[in-house]
């Protein structure tokens, strides 16, 4: 396999950063040039919940083809595109459907662009590989992929066919992580050795998201009308249909979709899928990370199974010294696990926010609730920010991928940000695999355990006979 060294393509990414303020920070523009006013052929695949979103942002260009294995998905899509043709005195053609991504591109392809991914975890990877190498730009929700090796391949694929690409974690559009980078890198809080992250996925008592921590029901249920089961299992293993837990702390619960498929780890990657690509993006930057060299599940609820994630888990990562920065550790908390109060300053009988960061240097704190900030408020009162050295997006985050895929800036949450930043995530899972205590000891440019190779056939999976990578 081809790697590339990443400490010297990061270091000489933000140099151009540092002299011309007008480059992307972990990519060059390697895209190919096109006419910057002219119209996109998107096509969507996954168009319900989080998918639908991007609908919203693709009828401005040409929407041609939506796939979705849930034809609810695919017609509530339909009106409102044909809403906004209406309200925008537009006469086209209403985009092509799909059940199958496979039939949408044997069909279709000549007549495609770029392609988004808003589908469960588990279809990410074969979907966007599909496009890439197809010559098709690609923008993919968060987590990258399902698995780490897909991020290495993906990462691998976009530079090779020189598409525009961009994962779906929002933030990176916005000024926090941007001025994050600034205060950690003009000294705000010194030498950064500690990060604590955590969420209240998959689920606390004043604010359930979805079940986690069960082993799979028993027995099957009858396939729904305008629900392609075959189509959305995909890659995944087979397996019967179920519609709602008949018994168990689950009942009445949905058991895989919509939504509840997070926790399953044939479909999704947990809490820690869900929100780490968000929640770790801007630390990842700032702090320069490239690899992890070990993680370990610190502890977890003790209700995980091979079918589903534990409903609760606390991982550490250590990262090591890199670009001038010391090692440090990273730790990550959910399900209602949170760090100690005086690490993160939240006083007793106060509750935790539902997300938050604290990054812990030798003279001070950085808080991530409500933009990045100094801990204590009175510190941060008499902090003046540093002049800015990132720059800044232009649009939105969708926005920004099309202007890339037009032939311009490449945008900022990149495969080459968003594949290295899922590796780490991803190895977070890889840890509660192992159990608690088992320090997995990593060789990230090899993709390696190095000490429990029995985790190392967990780095990728098998796919299902008729879908591939």
């Amino acid at each position: 396999m081809r790697l590339f060294n990443r400490r010297r393509f990061l270091q000489s990414s933000v140099a151009l950063v540092a002299a011309a303020g007008s480059r992307n920070l972990t990519a060059p523009n390697i895209l190919s040039a096109a006419a910057p006013n002219s119209k996109l052929n998107i096509a969507g695949i996954g168009v319900g919940g989080r998918g639908h979103s991007h609908v919203e942002s693709s009828v401005s260009e040409n929407l041609v083809a939506v796939c979705d294995a849930v034809e609810g998905a695919v017609n509530n899509c339909l009106r409102y595109v044909e809403k906004y043709d209406r309200e925008h005195q537009l006469q086209r053609p209403l985009p092509k459907t799909y059940s199958d991504y496979r039939e949408m591109f044997d069909q279709m392809g000549p007549q495609i662009d770029a392609v988004f991914v808003g589908t469960p975890d588990h279809h990410h990877a074969p979907a966007s590989m599909m496009a890439i190498k197809a010559g098709k730009h690609v923008y993919c929700e968060k987590p990258l992929t399902h698995n780490i090796y897909e991020a290495r391949q993906l990462q691998l694929a976009a530079r090779e066919h020189k598409v525009a690409t961009q994962m779906g974690n929002q933030g990176r559009a916005e000024e926090g992580w941007r001025r994050l980078c600034e205060m950690v890198w003009s000294g705000a809080i010194g030498k950064v050795n500690e990060v604590h992250v955590w969420t209240d996925r998959p689920g606390i008592p004043r604010h359930p998201w979805w079940p986690q921590g069960g082993g799979r029901p028993a027995g099957s249920d009858p396939v729904p009308a305008g629900l392609h089961w075959d189509a959305w299992l995909g890659p995944a293993p087979e397996r019967p249909y179920l519609d709602s837990y008949r018994d168990g702390k689950f009942q009445g619960q949905r058991v895989y979709q919509p939504f509840v498929w997070r926790g399953w780890w044939d479909f999704g990657t947990g809490a820690l899928g869900d929100i780490g690509c968000h929640a770790l993006s801007g630390t990842f930057s700032a702090l320069k990370i490239e690899y992890a060299t070990a993680v370990e599940l610190v502890k977890d609820s003790g209700d995980g199974t091979t079918e589903m994630f534990p409903s609760s888990s606390v991982i550490r990562w250590e990262i090591p010294a890199r670009g001038g920065m010391p090692p440090c550790q990273l730790f990550w908390y959910d399900g209602g696990y949170y760090p100690a109060r005086e690490i993160a300053e939240v006083p007793e009988g106060q509750d935790f926010p539902g997300n938050g960061t604290i990054l812990v240097g030798d003279s001070g704190k950085i808080t991530l609730e409500n933009g990045p900030r100094l801990l204590s408020a009175s510190r941060m009162k008499d902090y003046r920010l540093p002049d800015p050295v990132l720059p800044r997006c232009e649009s939105t985050h969708f926005g920004e991928w099309v202007t890339g895929c037009k032939g311009g800036r490449a945008p900022f949450s990149n495969f080459d940000h968003a594949g290295p930043l899922t590796e780490m995530v991803l190895l977070g899972n890889l840890a509660i695999r192992a159990g608690v205590g088992r320090k997995v000891e990593w060789d990230g440019p090899n993709m390696k355990c190095t000490n429990l190779p029995e985790l190392n056939q967990l780095v990728q999976r098998t796919y299902r006979k008729g879908w591939t990578l």
